[in-house]
């Protein structure tokens, strides 16, 4: 056990040091959009709070843990404004990454029907490597630690909907950049690189009768150095409060999500993950789960929030 954890721990750092480092990952991404693509800013028509927490491979320990959370609402009938941050944290401390990017959305109407926005965001990526604490686990390293390191973020992205489909195309991190080693001459030597992840997500909505409704959702994930991400999901909507379905992330994960809209403001989503690789049969690895939280501000001049399915 200890030998397999001082592999797994060993092989983070050496996909940190030599690869191109991919953004956090999400199963309940159609309820975290935000997140990924800035032109989803104040699509909602309301002041919309969201909290997301992943823990990733529960019982191996220094597996990866994420936290968002994300605020955006509407400052006119084309304006929205948000404000995201992520923390993402492998190795119980060993590489942390955190982003806190402000985003800005202006829509047009295409139709009757569609919204067409684009979207800016810029901020900030704060990397921290701490080789140190791989000693706990009885690893040595001679690479040299990142404390902090700042490095600027711009992004873009596009997003159409209408009342039952939605399409958005997303580039949140234009900016490559890398983090050398100083302790070494050769400025070509880097220990880690932020790389353009560029992200493709769309879903529809299907009435199947007057109670139940079909969403299916797909998001593709794209950054050079790493596999190709597709996730897959179906979720079945019932009287427009409770969602429950499944999920594939190919060649890698199979899902199970459930939702309940506890009122017409306040909404609890959690995901469960269980690896199709080999990784998903050893038998420290009990999976991966999700909790989403999201709370919406009614205003004096929107009593009711209309349901919205994305």
């Amino acid at each position: 056990m200890k030998k397999t954890i001082i592999t797994i721990l060993s092989l983070f750092a050496g996909l940190v040091s030599v690869c191109g480092q991919q953004d956090a990952q999400y199963t309940q991404y159609m309820y975290n959009t935000i997140s990924v693509n800035p032109a989803y800013a104040g699509s909602r028509g309301v002041f919309s709070i969201v909290a997301l927490h992943r823990s990733q491979w529960v019982g191996l320990d220094g597996a990866p843990t994420t936290q968002t959370l994300n605020f955006h609402t509407p400052v006119s009938n084309k304006v929205g404004l948000g404000l995201s941050v992520v923390n993402d944290e492998i190795g119980n401390g060993t590489n942390q990454d955190t982003y806190i990017d402000a985003a800005f959305s202006y829509t047009v109407k295409t139709s009757r029907e569609g919204k067409l926005s684009f979207g800016l965001k810029a901020g900030g990526h704060l990397l921290n490597i701490d080789f140190s604490k791989l000693r706990n686990y009885g690893a040595e390293s001679n690479l040299p630690n990142i404390d902090n390191k700042f490095s600027p973020n711009i992004g873009a992205g596009i997003y159409y909907h209408t009342e039952r489909f939605y399409a958005g195309l997303s580039v949140p991190n234009f900016l490559q950049t890398e983090h050398f080693d100083n302790s070494n001459t050769d400025s070509s030597s880097f220990l880690a690189e932020e790389r353009m992840n560029l992200y493709l997500i769309t879903g529809y909505v299907f009435d199947m009768n007057q109670r139940w409704k079909f969403k299916p959702a797909a998001l593709v994930k794209m950054v050079k150095g790493a596999p190709l991400q597709i996730d897959l999901s179906a979720n079945f909507l019932y009287n427009d409060k409770f969602s429950l379905g499944a999920a594939y992330r190919w060649d890698a994960a199979v899902s199970a999500l459930f939702g309940f809209q506890l009122s017409d403001q306040f909404m609890v989503g959690v995901a469960y993950d269980r690896e199709v690789t080999d990784l998903g049969a050893t038998r420290f690895n009990d999976g991966s789960f999700e909790i989403f939280l999201r709370y919406e501000f009614l205003n004096r001049y929107k009593r009711v929030i209309t349901p919205r399915f994305f």
